[in-house]
């Protein structure tokens, strides 16, 4: 160790005095007796940030009188051995993840920091920090009566209006889109493009459910996006997007993309999917459930008309039968009467005929014996005759008259008693003949 010689006399007290060079090394000696097995320490990542294979990051705590810091060197040898475990784990190291790494202490002498060399991690502690925390999360959500509140929404019957959060840069959008336009449905899609991960996802998340809530023509709102780590999920167990889908008066359907684990996003939503391949599935499934619904309704309509209009021309053939029954019925009993009632005439006829007679031959006898009164009984007996033959119906009919009856057999002797439209049966001497009445007059 070099001591610096100066002509004047300095009283150290026997104190030595080093270089900056040998109080970097004395550091890093007293660094590796003190820790020579490594440390373990934990905090929160900030200011994460990758140069070429290497990265590097600060460690966090909050101490209540401030935060203390320390800074890590994540080295690319480092960072090959620990893949496996971290994939193991669906870890991805970023900003805001707590952990508890492992490595040695280091005092990097031409920037004048202490420094933590990373070699090993503790993804328990992390996965157990995410569990706290969502579990602390769920809890809050519980006791303010959200945990099941958008479940409660009532899914329009054919939820064909959708809003869709999600990055429009991903597969997860590219896949959504995809099982949509193969429906062939007539969907609807408005959709905000936001991260689904890193520092600003939370924010833009959480703003684009309450924008697309706020859209009274939506029927539902969707939330989407791709696998990931459990910490890059760690996004959807934030409580601010949790409230945002809890309070959304349209149902919200999730599809993030992970098979194992729920996030607190799918523990509020309305319905969780795990991709949003299923997420589409299930609308389009709404859908044609739907379209099904009202082929069988429009099924039975037609069957119950069809029936209908049977049992109506049935109701019709039956009353057209028994229509032309009672005419038929009528008509018969219109010749009954119109024969009984020629007999009646014939028989009068010939009892006058008879009466005639025997008048005639005593009045020929009172001409033979009154042989003045000849001339006037002759005549008499000749109106007796005419007015016989003009009560014989045959021979009135004869000369041009007929009898005119109304459908049912009724004789007609007055205009009055008819209305336009009224069918007529009228008989001649040879004959019927049918019509029906155009206009009256009186």
């Amino acid at each position: 160790m070099s001591q610096p010689a100066f002509d004047f006399d300095l009283d150290d007290g026997g104190v030595p005095t080093f270089s900056v060079g040998e109080l970097a090394e004395a550091i890093n000696g007293a660094l590796r007796r003190r820790f020579d097995d490594g440390v373990w320490v934990r905090g929160e990542i900030q200011g994460w940030n990758e140069r070429g294979q290497h990265a590097y990051f600060r460690l966090v705590e909050d101490t209540g009188d401030g935060k203390a810091v320390v800074n890590v060197q994540f080295f690319a040898n480092s960072r090959a051995r620990l893949r496996p475990l971290l994939m193991k784990n669906r870890l991805h190291l970023a900003d805001g993840l707590k952990v508890r790494i492992f490595g040695h202490l280091d005092f990097f002498a031409p920037s004048g920091q202490l420094g933590l060399k990373m070699s090993g991690i503790d993804p328990r502690f992390t996965l157990g920090e995410l569990a706290l925390e969502r579990d602390a999360v769920v809890r809050r959500l519980t006791e303010a009566g959200l945990l099941g509140r958008n479940r409660a929404r009532p899914l329009s019957v054919a939820p064909l209006r959708v809003g869709v959060v999600t990055s429009m840069a991903s597969a997860a959008w590219a896949d959504f889109l995809h099982e949509i336009e193969r429906s062939e449905l007539a969907f609807q899609l408005r959709a905000i493009d936001v991260r689904v991960q890193g520092e600003w996802a939370v924010t833009e998340i959480t703003s684009a459910v309450r924008t697309l809530a706020r859209h009274s023509d939506l029927d539902a709102v969707v939330i989407i996006r791709g696998g990931g780590s459990r910490s890059e999920l760690a996004t959807f167990d934030h409580e601010a997007i949790a409230t945002a889908i809890a309070m959304s008066p349209l149902p919200v359907f999730t599809g993030l993309g992970h098979e194992i684990d729920r996030s607190v996003a799918d523990e509020v939503a309305h319905t969780a999917l795990k991709t949003p391949t299923a997420c589409a599935a299930a609308l389009v499934e709404h859908v044609l459930a739907f379209r099904q619904r009202t082929e069988l309704a429009w099924a039975a309509i037609e069957r119950r008309a069809d029936r209908g209009v049977q049992a109506a021309e049935a109701e019709v053939a039956d009353v057209a039968q028994s229509i032309r029954h009672r005419v038929l019925a009528a008509v018969e009993r219109g010749d009954e009467r119109i024969a009984q009632r020629a007999q009646r005439v014939r028989v009068g006829a010939s009892r006058v005929v008879d009466r005639a007679e025997m008048r005639m031959q005593s009045a020929v006898g009172t001409v033979r014996r009154v042989p003045q009164r000849l001339d006037p009984e002759g005549r008499h007996l000749d109106a007796v005759a005419e007015r016989v033959r003009l009560l014989d119906p045959v021979n009135t009919m004869a000369r041009g008259w007929s009898i005119t009856r109304t459908a049912d057999g009724r004789t007609v002797r007055d205009s009055g008693h008819l209305q336009p439209g009224d069918e007529l049966v009228t008989t001649f001497a040879s004959g019927t003949a049918r019509s029906r009445v155009e206009e009256t007059t009186p």
